[in-house]
């Protein structure tokens, strides 16, 4: 099974309302679908990594890449409820920024949750009745890795680009910000910037 991809970026492309890039590793070229607003801060031409999930049927092989693991995790989770697939799951992550829908999910905030293409009000009564439970711990508060899932600011990867940072030491960098806990919702693009440049040159 593949857990992990690092590989240029050799191709983006939109089928179909789904966001599709082809990685180039070794040699080899993957088809990797990601959610929309990563899709949006890909370049052609960078060096980036993913973690991935892989979904095999009979007739096909696909894979669904995401820029921190919490999140493809998350993902695993969602798509673990009956009725919901793996286009539902990125769907999900589509409408709502990753912490905001774990909140969701342990609240049972069904309107928030059918902002989702595809998701009805039964399917997220289930999605909330069967993972509000296990994204909790047993105090009750928020899985923490979970918590800590946030979307970066669109243009930062490119703005660091632009500075001459690369694209791997980017997404280590956002990494360890998640780790810590910031930047946190609310704090401006600057924020993350100065965030990520202090990381990165420390």
């Amino acid at each position: 099974m593949i857990g992990w991809l690092k590989g240029e970026i050799q191709h983006r492309d939109q089928r179909r309302s789904r966001n599709l890039v082809l990685i180039g590793c070794g040699g080899i070229g993957y088809e990797v679908y990601l959610v929309q607003r990563d899709w949006q801060t890909l370049s052609t031409g960078k060096v980036h990594e993913f973690w991935i999930h892989q979904v095999v049927s009979a007739d096909s092989l696909q894979l669904f890449g995401f820029l921190q693991v919490a999140e493809r995790d998350l993902f695993r989770e969602l798509i673990q409820v009956s009725g919901v697939g793996p286009q539902a799951g990125l769907s999900l992550l589509d409408a709502c920024k990753p912490n905001e829908l774990v909140r969701a999910l342990v609240h049972s905030d069904i309107k928030t949750l059918c902002r989702a293409k595809g998701v009805g009000k039964r399917t997220a009564e289930r999605l909330a009745l069967e993972l509000r439970t296990r994204l909790v711990d047993s105090d009750g508060s928020i899985d923490p890795d979970l918590n800590q899932v946030d979307s970066v600011p669109p243009d930062l990867i490119a703005t660091l680009e632009t500075l001459g940072y690369e694209t791997h030491e980017i997404q280590s960098a956002l990494q360890r910000l998640n780790s810590i806990g910031g930047p946190q919702d609310g704090d401006d693009d600057d924020a993350w910037l100065r965030a990520c440049i202090r990381l990165m040159s420390g």
